[in-house]
């Protein structure tokens, strides 16, 4: 099971950037998809979850409005479209094959770090 986070940079308050999950070695259809983030100093957090097929998703409240999830399953890729983004959004952002049912991870990928600057 491969999960591959990219897309991470250095953006201004206010900015946007989006991250991917590109996956392998599951059947990708089989799984819901989730974000989690962490900070320094802090524990990891869900930031936004993917059902297989039937639509659902799941956001933290505080990226709600601001943060998009969508899935390819042709391409196995999950993004992570992130807009008006503020230091509190800094964090190293995680991709997740998880539980369909309850977006459980179960499988973790390597993180991406996202810092954003005021």
């Amino acid at each position: 099971v491969q999960l591959q986070a990219s897309g991470g940079g250095l953006v201004q308050a206010g900015g946007s950037l989006r991250l991917s999950c590109a996956t392998s070695g599951f059947t990708f259809d089989d799984y819901a998809i989730g974000w989690f983030r962490q900070a320094p100093g802090t524990e990891r957090e869900g930031v936004s979850c993917i059902s297989s097929s039937d639509g659902y998703t799941y956001y933290l409240d505080s990226v709600k409005g601001r943060f998009t999830i969508s899935r390819d399953n042709a391409k196995n890729t999950v993004y992570l479209q992130m807009n008006g983004l503020s230091p509190e959004d800094t964090a190293v952002y995680y991709c997740t094959a998880a539980d369909d049912n309850s977006c459980r991870p179960r499988h973790w990928g390597q993180g991406t770090l996202v810092t954003v600057s005021s």
